[in-house]
């Protein structure tokens, strides 16, 4: 089986993207760029923080692109490895702490 579930990023997908909408296209690479130019955070923070969300977020796109970026900015590949714990940590932390809703709904609830 060769076929992945995710085709592979190419020039004629970016150009057919900004054919259909090109205004949206340009308000978004302008919000991508002003999002992650160096500022309180530098540049290279804001991108291993990308690829920590992109791993709760599950975006194979955005964990090859901004890793790439990452790595460019300075990151080193130990500092992306503890982001993605980080990000982990908090993806289970966050079930855990919904749990709450659980043991509130269950609350008035009878034991079996």
């Amino acid at each position: 089986m060769t076929e992945t579930l995710y085709p592979q990023a190419t020039r004629e997908m970016r150009e057919q993207r900004q054919a259909l909408a090109p205004a949206q296209l340009a308000a978004f690479e302008a919000f991508s760029k002003a999002a992650f130019a160096d500022g309180a955070l530098s540049a290279k923070m804001k991108q291993i923080i990308a690829v920590a969300v992109a791993h709760v977020t599950q975006c194979p796109y955005c964990i090859r692109g901004h890793t790439k970026a990452a790595l460019r900015s300075g990151a080193t590949k130990q500092e992306l490895m503890e982001a993605i714990w980080v990000a982990a940590e908090m993806r289970a932390g966050g079930a855990y702490a919904h749990s709450a809703l659980m043991l509130d709904a269950a609350a008035s609830q009878p034991e079996r």
